[in-house]
Order: C-alpha cells, then sequence, then structure tokens
C-alpha cells in the first residue's frame, strides 16, 4: 500500500482541492444541497474553521483552520466525501460514467464519484495565505464560468463580502502556481 506523506501540523491552515473522478460532470453543482449537508454535518462532529471554499461542477477549493492540537483533515474529508457519496447514491442521481469505474474501485466498494485523494497544502505565512483566499474566490473566474468571482454562487466570497473581508468589487485576479488542479 502507497504511503503518502501529508503535512499534519495541529492548529494549522491548509488548502484543499477535491475533484470528481468523471471531470466532465456537473454533479457538485447539481447536488449543491446535499454537499452543503454533508458538510455542515462534518464540521457539527469534528469542528474547523473554513476560511474559504468555492464550488465548482466538478471540483472544489477549501481553505480550513482547524482547532489547535488537531491535525486530522483526512477524516473530516473522508466523512464530507462519504456522506455526499451516499446521499446521491440514495437519490438515484449518480450518473456516472461506468468507464471510470476501475477494477480496484469495484472490488473496493468505491462508488467511483470522487478521485480517491485530495491535493492538500500547508499554508505557510499570510502571503501564502492571501494567495490561496485569492484562488478559492478567482477560481469560477479562471475556469470562465463568470466574469466576477462575486457572479458565482458557491464561494464563501459572498459570506466575506457581508463580514467586510473582502472589496464586493474585487475583480477575481488569480495569480499562477500550483494550486492542485491540472
Amino acid at each position: 500500500m502507497t504511503c503518502y506523506r501529508r503535512a499534519r501540523v495541529p492548529g494549522a491552515r491548509y488548502f484543499f482541492t477535491l475533484a470528481l473522478a468523471d471531470r466532465r460532470s456537473d454533479l457538485l453543482v447539481r447536488e449543491i444541497a446535499l454537499l452543503r449537508c454533508t458538510y455542515a454535518a462534518t464540521r457539527q462532529e469534528r469542528p474547523f474553521w473554513c476560511d474559504a471554499f468555492v464550488v465548482l461542477p466538478n471540483h472544489l477549493h477549501a481553505i480550513w483552520t482547524l482547532p489547535p492540537g488537531d491535525a486530522d483533515f483526512s477524516t473530516r474529508w473522508g466523512a464530507i466525501k462519504s456522506r455526499f457519496t451516499r446521499g446521491v447514491k440514495a437519490s438515484g442521481r449518480m450518473g456516472l460514467n461506468p468507464i471510470l469505474r476501475s477494477r480496484s474501485k469495484v472490488a473496493k466498494g468505491d462508488a467511483g464519484i470522487w478521485q480517491r485523494r485530495f491535493w492538500e497544502h500547508r499554508i505557510r505565512d499570510e502571503e501564502d495565505y492571501r494567495r490561496h483566499m485569492a484562488c478559492c474566490w478567482g477560481n469560477p473566474v479562471k475556469h470562465g464560468l463568470v466574469d466576477r468571482a462575486v457572479d458565482w454562487p458557491y464561494s464563501s466570497i459572498h459570506r466575506d463580502i457581508r463580514a467586510g473581508r473582502v472589496d464586493p468589487d474585487w475583480a477575481g485576479g488569480v495569480e499562477t502556481g500550483d494550486y492542485g488542479e491540472p
């Protein structure tokens, strides 16, 4: 079994990218209500602060600050992915491409909705934090889904505008860099 090295620093901030197995899918925005419920249930069980969050049709980005003494983001993401998968399966609205389920996924009972792992990056400093916040807010612009970040409905930028943490006219410019997506 492969051993993945993850930066596990209790109480740290992390940037995450999670993607659907089928990158042509729009399942995350189609099932946004379910995703919100599974996310809220996981936060209730295992609290953390969500600094930023954006959901696109086939992937999502988030920045979390974990509680002091806690570095277990993997269990949280596993719960979110599992709850979402069970909910989609129960609804009968999976619409998955069966070709995407490899033999090993079938053998392990993997529904084939999510890519198996996720990408994480520990935020190093305030500049790194600023760049990754901009990445979250600006990702819908980067992917051509909207012209302005505030026009994308599935983003924490709306919460942050209401709280006065970001200017409502923020343009959505995203610096180039490695943010865990192709």
